[in-house]
């Protein structure tokens, strides 16, 4: 189920001009980031989970937009608060800055 959402966000990402790149290209372009605050709601319903969430860089590094893919709302909103505060360096796929999404996970563990 979650190749095939990412899949079609993969086919909405390339009509828009921005290229789709693994986690581990992202990370390693990783400038500076702010880890997701447990939100107080979701620890005492004992909520945990995996969440996954659509990041869409610009040419500067600059996180534009995040986007919850799967997982707990409650959880998702924190990883997206915490993730528009992340800088990377340009991602230059081909030698040329560009925009760019990838998918990251992020795991809350109580």
């Amino acid at each position: 189920m979650i190749a095939l959402i990412l899949s079609f966000a993969a086919a909405a990402a390339a009509q828009d001009g921005i290229i789709r790149i693994p986690e581990p290209e992202a990370r390693k372009a990783l400038v500076s980031r702010t880890d997701p605050e447990y939100p107080a709601m979701a620890r005492q319903m004992h909520l945990s989970g995996r969440v996954i969430v659509d990041i869409y860089i610009d040419e500067d590094g600059k996180v534009e937009d995040a986007k919850p893919v799967n997982g707990n709302a409650l959880l998702s909103s924190a990883a997206v608060n915490a993730v528009k505060r992340w800088k990377f360096s340009p991602i230059a796929p081909g030698g040329t800055p560009k925009k760019v999404v990838t998918a990251m996970a992020f795991d809350f563990k109580l």
